[in-house]
């Protein structure tokens, strides 16, 4: 009896052989396919979450950077828009812009010794542009172009309205262009006509770089000058317009700022690698006026690096697949471990249920644990004990069963020649009782009678010992098509004979066939008697047909008639030594064919239906 361990083996052990090997790597697969995407999947859904909390946390804190910064450009337009109205209001006050007033008032009044005092006026309180004009919009005096001295200033209706407001953005016409600045406008109202002071400061490099900005982060300006974009327009406080890398990327959220007159955000591609991205906020910048009236004059551009956010992006993804590999890795050695270890019991227990299907039922599972695996180890031992036990009464029944079928079909077939014998020996002594001088003649004829019964009773034994002495076949390489075509020459003559029904034969054989292991003359015996079975199945004549084919790594060979077929009941029993539904049939033909196909591991088989004729299909292994 055969006892295969139970111990868990340690891992490399060589088990139960290359198929045993097999198996465990079948089962690691199996547990690495269940632990290798259990722990990536893990990992890629903690990297995704720990991606996405910290890319909302990156836009949460960019978002409050970048209102942090709005607040403070604001805040500090608002102060300077504060200190210019501030200026402004006190030179408006003050005694010389005064007596410039009432002089002006009076008639016939120059304006020329004033031609001067806008530009050290502007100069003393640190102003950029500063203008004096009248109240029909003549101006006494410029400090950012003494050329418009005596010319009249466009935007005189809106002075008696500005002069009571704050700062306002404005751009302002030059001798050499324009500049962008905060302007505001006071009255000093001595006499009938008042005189309009119009100061302000330009916004520029100088005002952008005084802005406090957190690393990672910058403010450009854009004037909102002529139709279409422009790169001389785009202000930068510490690269000049010339120098500034790509800067028609800005060229679309500029568009459509200018097109909504609306604040937009949008990412800026510098170039293919996402380090160098800047999420730029656009904020329109809009002139005095009333409502939507209100003219874009320039669009501030705070630009926030995605440098950090990708580069942690970068890291996590990094950490992912290092841990993901990790992962993986570990569940590699979780499969292995957990199959040396803890699947062993399994696996030995399947070897020794491959064994019992295999026909050795003599296994036995050697447990030590009393655990549920054990407990299916004891119950698959008492199985096999239990059909051990059946199987040995099974064997005892069928060899009964055998000898009586056998003793039974033998009596049957003694039974047909032992009547003539008999009746043939009565005879003679009936002649020789009553007609002595007729018993030479009736001698004579019981004579032949007797022989001829004795030789069939010879054959009868003989094809019962031809039948139960069947040779083991000796296997060679054997080509089945050379076997067939060796039948059908056998069997050509009486195919063709002279008073019998015509039989046309065909032969459809693959012409691609290998070599298999085989004993040519027991496989040509076997092909004989399907041969014979299938004439003898067509008194009238027909066809009878030889094919040969592969299927599926199996060798088929086919012999068909046309006859007149089988019914279900027949062809269950058709391989049953002795069974014929012929008249002067032995009933071995068929089992000799069966144990001769057995004999070569391969099986035989029977389809046919009443009125379609038969066909006998043989599958031989192609080992």
């Amino acid at each position: 009896m055969q006892t295969i361990p139970w111990h868990p083996a340690e891992p490399g052990s060589d088990g139960a052989g290359a198929g045993g090997k097999r198996k465990r790597m079948m089962f690691r697969r199996k547990l690495l396919g269940v632990f290798a995407p259990t722990v990536f999947l893990s990992v890629a859904a903690v990297a995704l979450l720990v991606s996405a909390v910290t890319r909302r946390a990156f836009d949460r804190t960019e978002d409050d950077r970048t209102a942090a910064l709005v607040t403070q450009f604001r805040r500090e337009f608002t102060r300077q828009g504060e200190d210019v109205a501030r200026r402004v209001e006190a030179i408006a006050a003050s005694e010389e812009a005064n007596r410039m007033t009432l002089k002006l008032n009076r008639p016939q009044a120059d304006s020329g010794p004033y031609f001067e005092l806008s530009k050290t006026t502007a100069e003393n309180n640190q102003l950029d542009f500063l203008e004096f004009a009248k109240s029909d919009g003549i101006i006494i005096s410029s400090a950012q172009w003494p050329a418009k001295f005596g010319y009249p200033e466009g935007a005189v209706g809106s002075f008696p309205a500005e002069a009571d407001q704050g700062a306002f953005l404005k751009q302002e016409e030059l001798q050499d262009g324009t500049a962008l600045g905060l302007f505001a406008v006071r009255a000093t109202r001595v006499g009938e006509h008042p005189v309009y002071t119009i100061g302000g400061r330009r916004l520029d490099k100088t005002f952008l770089a005084g802005l406090d900005m957190p690393a990672g982060m910058r403010a450009l300006l854009y004037e909102n000058r002529g139709d279409h974009f422009s790169v001389k327009l785009l202000i930068d406080p510490s690269t000049p317009p010339d120098k500034l890398r790509r800067p028609e990327k800005l060229e679309p959220l500029i568009d459509a700022v200018r097109q909504y007159g609306q604040e937009m955000t949008a990412v800026v591609p510098w170039s293919g690698d996402q380090v160098e991205d800047e999420v730029f906020h656009a904020i329109p910048l809009l002139g005095a006026g009333a409502g939507k009236d209100r003219p874009l004059l320039a669009i501030l551009l705070i630009g926030n690096s995605r440098r950090t956010y990708v580069e942690l992006k970068r890291r996590i993804r990094s950490a992912a697949l290092l841990v993901g590999g990790g992962g993986i890795l570990l569940a590699i050695l979780l499969s292995s471990w957990a199959a040396a270890r803890v699947t062993r019991p399994v696996e030995q227990l399947a070897h020794a249920a491959q064994e019992v299907a295999a026909g050795n039922w003599n296994v036995r599972v050697d447990v030590n644990g009393e655990d549920e695996l054990g407990q299916l180890a004891d119950s698959f031992n008492r199985m096999t004990t239990e059909l051990l036990s059946q199987r040995e009464r099974l064997l005892q029944a069928e060899r009964v069963a055998a000898w009586r079928e056998l003793a039974r079909r033998l009596a049957h077939e003694l039974k047909n020649p032992l009547f003539p014998l008999q009746l043939t020996v009565e005879n003679l002594v009936r002649a020789r009782q009553q007609n002595p001088e007729q018993f030479d003649e009736v001698f004579r004829e019981s004579s032949r009678t007797l022989l001829a019964e004795i030789a069939n009773l010879k054959g009868i034994i003989g094809r019962f010992g031809e039948f139960s002495k069947m040779p083991q076949p000796q296997l060679q390489r054997v080509q089945v098509n050379e076997v067939i075509r060796g039948v059908m020459e056998l069997f050509q003559a009486q195919l063709e004979a002279p008073g019998r029904a015509k039989i046309s034969c065909e032969l459809q054989l693959d012409p691609h066939l290998e070599p298999v292991a085989a004993d040519a003359e027991l496989l040509h015996r076997a092909i004989s008697n399907l041969v014979l079975n299938a004439m003898d199945a067509m008194p009238k004549g027909g066809t009878l047909t030889l094919r040969t084919r592969n299927d599926d790594g199996k060798l088929l060979i086919e012999v068909a008639d046309t006859g007149s077929g089988l019914t279900p009941e027949e062809c269950a029993q058709i391989f049953t030594p002795y069974y014929t539904n012929k008249q002067h049939g032995t009933g071995l033909g068929l089992a000799i064919v069966q144990s001769v196909v057995s004999d070569h591991g391969g099986k035989v088989r029977v389809q046919s239906e009443p009125g379609q004729g038969t066909t006998f299909v043989i599958e031989l292994p192609r080992g």
